[in-house]
């Protein structure tokens, strides 16, 4: 072998291990992107399925059978959202009253007209008397239709499918869906939102451990937003009727916040908002699921906050017990009759005897 030969060798030997270098670096790469890729695909799988699991669901059809009005207006929509006041679990440290089993402590049926352009909520006040129909409870168990029993109480002694029953026999309504949250969902959905601005024409007095502000514009946390909503006897004549005034600006503000802060079209503020609102919510059945939510969702993006409308459903003073209202007519009439057929609210409607 000669000099020359021998000089060049660990040339060649070097020319020989960069390939294989080359390439266990490529297998390296190669590796840690498919576990990247799993790890992605994985933890989205994760979070699908730890949102999905977050939602409990009724099945309206089932729980309350045939005897239910036509839908007059294929392409409307009517969404029975209601706030249940339960102290089970995490709601029992946001609210110490000592109150057993849970009510509506709010009801609003939003009607979303066929063009999707402008909605309007209609309160349904906790304490007026209805006629509660032949419903099933919670376990399936038949109950009695029953005369002047308070609104709020048909959730606590009949569940969910029950109140759905209640509203569409008082309205000829068909509830196309049907929204609860808890307090706990509440005040996770408006922490995730950083809270929601509202704006007093008058000072709020804190009377009865409720929430104390001044008169003016006021940035609350979740369970400030709380106390704002059920605060009742320092805000006004401390009657129900008067907080329904204050559930609407409220409503309003929070719509209009998720709306600014374009909340739908970040993935990361969506799924914050998604968890905590999600984590305390029932829906109907066609909606039990994020791809139900997330899909009605997106069909609703034509409606501005700005233009929905509020309106108290009309009701005058029981004249057997003055604590208590009733359904006023022909005001009510009127207004079920208008969002039934899909038409614009006549303002005779919207004129309740009971102010508050």
């Amino acid at each position: 072998m000669t000099q020359t030969q021998t000089a060049t060798e660990p040339g060649e030997g070097r020319a020989h291990r960069a390939p294989r270098k080359r390439r266990r670096v490529l297998r390296i790469a190669l590796l840690v992107v498919s576990l990247l890729i799993l790890g992605a695909a994985g933890a989205g799988w994760w979070a699908y399925a730890h949102l999905n699991g977050n939602i409990d669901s009724v099945d309206l059809d089932q729980a309350i059978g045939d005897n239910r009005p036509a839908k007059v207006v294929a392409n409307a929509q009517n969404i029975l959202v209601i706030g249940s006041d339960s102290r089970a679990g995490a709601n029992g440290d946001l609210d110490h009253g000592d109150v057993s089993g849970a009510r509506s402590d709010t009801a609003m049926l939003v009607h979303i007209p066929e063009g999707r352009a402008k909605a309007t909520a209609v309160s349904i006040p906790r304490d007026t008397l209805i006629t509660r129909p032949e419903c099933k409870d919670r376990d399936g168990k038949s109950m009695a239709s029953a005369n002047r029993q308070m609104f709020n109480s048909v959730y606590s002694l009949a569940g969910p499918a029950c109140v759905v029953k209640t509203v569409e026999q008082m309205s000829g309504i068909r509830v196309d869906h049907f929204v609860e949250v808890d307090f706990a969902g509440f005040k996770g959905l408006v922490d995730a939102l950083g809270g929601v601005t509202v704006t007093l024409d008058k000072p709020m007095s804190g009377a009865k451990g409720g929430l104390k502000l001044d008169a003016g514009t006021h940035r609350l946390d979740g369970a400030d937003s709380l106390k704002f909503v059920r605060t009742r006897y320092g805000y006004g004549d401390g009657s129900d009727l008067g907080r329904i005034g204050l559930q609407q600006k409220f409503m309003m503000a929070m719509l209009s916040e998720i709306k600014k802060q374009d909340a739908l079209g970040s993935p990361a503020r969506l799924y914050k908002l998604a968890d905590a609102g999600t984590k305390s919510l029932t829906t109907d059945s066609e909606l039990g699921s994020l791809k139900g939510l997330s899909d009605f969702a997106q069909s609703m993006k034509g409606v501005d906050p700005e233009t929905m409308e509020t309106i108290m459903l009309p009701v005058a003073y029981d004249k057997v017990d003055p604590n208590r209202v009733i359904v006023a007519e022909p005001q009510a009439g009127q207004l079920w009759e208008a969002l039934r057929n899909d038409r614009k609210v006549p303002e005779a409607a919207k004129d309740s005897p009971a102010k508050g």
